[in-house]
């Protein structure tokens, strides 16, 4: 890859990393009590034996955030390799409902769905996405210029053999980020600019994030906890899961 090509992926990366950084932060501020409790599993929290209040609101906040934290930056781990097909190989965002990326190389029009790691999607998310491989592959044979489709399920991270499955080409890690540049040791160069100002950005979210911890244990404690101080199990899970009815509609909670 020519320096100068170089220079502008990792130009991209710094630049638009605070974006991921922003999300981040705008999604705890906004953040209440019962998003976090309405979203988890009580059942497993009281199977783990969490009775202390502030381990309880820890456990759930921890698991909410780390999983927001994945699907953030998977839509920045996604544009950044429309951005990298796009300087490399003229590739572009795909038109076709459910996929990212489309370049041609060696001949062959790849049609590309992209997600950020290897433990993506049950059965049924599966089944669409073939079906949106197959509706994709329809129309682009349909144009003369267009002679072998290929579809690919490129994941950004992990380490796995590339296989086709006859239907597409599961690709991964290295071999993903050389499909779409060209370059093989792209995956490895792309890691330093990530830390662009990391240390600032996640100052300012942990700040936040400590708040958000001593704010909802407090307003767990004061909605869920009985004169003594123990976990009301039954009301907690009366909230997260009780039928909807003109009552529990209206119920707020940390307010």
């Amino acid at each position: 890859m020519k320096a100068e090509t170089h220079k502008r992926i990792q130009d991209f990366v710094s630049e638009n990393i605070g974006t991921f950084h922003k999300a981040r932060l705008a999604r705890i501020l906004k953040l209440t009590l019962a998003d976090i409790l309405r979203r988890k599993n009580p059942y497993l929290f009281r199977a783990k034996n969490l009775n202390a209040a502030p381990d309880l609101v820890a456990s759930i906040l921890d698991a909410y955030l780390s999983s927001s934290e994945e699907e953030l930056f998977g839509q920045f781990l996604e544009e950044l390799a429309i951005f990298v097909s796009g300087i490399t190989l003229d590739g572009q965002k795909s038109a076709a409902e459910g996929l990212d990326l489309e370049l041609t190389k060696g001949g062959t029009r790849y049609i590309i769905a992209i997600k950020s790691g290897p433990n993506w999607g049950n059965s049924s998310q599966y089944k669409d996405l073939r079906l949106r491989f197959k509706n994709a592959v329809r129309v682009l044979k349909q144009s003369r210029r267009t002679k072998h489709v290929q579809p690919v399920l490129g994941i950004c991270y992990g380490k796995f053999k590339t296989r086709n499955t006859g239907e597409y080409l599961k690709i991964g890690g290295q071999s993903f980020w050389h499909l779409i540049s060209g370059d093989p040791n792209l995956y490895v160069d792309i890691i330093e600019p990530l830390g662009h100002e990391a240390k600032r950005h996640n100052d300012a979210y942990l700040a936040e994030k400590d708040r958000a911890y001593n704010l909802f244990t407090k307003q767990f404690i004061d909605d869920f906890c009985d004169a003594v101080g123990r976990i009301d199990w039954r009301k907690l899970v009366e909230f997260n899961s009780a039928n909807l009815t003109a009552a529990t509609k209206t119920r707020s909670v940390g307010t």
